[in-house]
């Protein structure tokens, strides 16, 4: 199976302030039939609705994909409480989504969160982004940057200032791109990205993780998010 999945990109969207959950989506792409996409959605949150349209787009077929794509929107309870109960809201939907962010190892999720993950072949991995943005974005533009990094490395040093020594070291950059520049658009608008990166050898996805972030000309960060990728990618 090759595992997908959407987290949020940016710091993008709305985050539930009552702190029993926020909304994110997630797929699951099997090796036949079409892929699976999963929207955790809710009425009460202000920035979903651009989620759900993009969603209604991509279940219509209006991208064009080379693969078929099956959508299921599952409206979750927790944003009842900001003054508009959702008549399609289930705890179900939540106790579900909570479940996606538990195997995710996701401490933090936003709506609408979308980052998915293909393992194309044994050396590359594509990831494709897309999300609201949380600010407007002028005419200087920003490029949408993506690391994918590597944690507990372990190697001798033979030579150098640590001859001898056993460094170790965690978030080490092994691939940087871009995804792509950003310019003139609202707040709140949906932007999109993919990236194929090529891997090395030896490459373990349990000790690689991935950062998404904004970034302009003067090289000023605005907005960031950082998740480990899951352990069978």
């Amino acid at each position: 199976m090759v595992f997908s999945l959407f987290t949020c990109f940016g710091g993008g969207g709305s985050k539930n302030e009552g702190g029993n959950g926020k909304s994110s989506s997630a797929v699951d792409m099997a090796a036949e039939g079409p892929v699976v996409v999963e929207l955790f959605s809710s009425q009460g949150c202000a920035t979903s609705p651009e989620a759900e349209a993009v969603i209604s787009r991509l279940g219509r077929g209006d991208f064009q994909l080379n693969v078929p794509v099956m959508v299921l929107a599952y409206h979750v309870d927790y944003w009842d409480y900001a003054g508009w109960k959702d008549p399609y809201g289930s705890s179900q939907w939540t106790v579900r989504q909570k479940a996606y962010a538990e195997a995710l190892k996701l401490d933090t999720m936003f709506t609408p969160q979308v980052a998915t993950f293909e393992r194309l072949t044994s050396e590359c991995l594509q990831v494709s982004i897309s999300g609201a943005l949380r600010t407007k974005i002028d005419s200087n533009g920003v490029d949408i940057m993506l690391a994918l990094y590597e944690n507990r490395l372990v190697n001798d040093c033979p030579s150098g200032e640590n001859k001898g020594k056993v460094p170790a070291n965690d978030f080490v950059v092994r691939k940087l791109e871009k995804a792509r520049t950003v310019k003139d658009m609202n707040a709140k608008k949906t932007v999109t990205g993919t990236v194929t990166l090529a891997l090395w050898d030896g490459f373990n996805s349990s000790k690689c993780g991935v950062a998404v972030f904004l970034q302009n000309k003067a090289h000023q960060i605005f907005g960031s998010q950082n998740f480990q990728l899951p352990d069978d990618v």
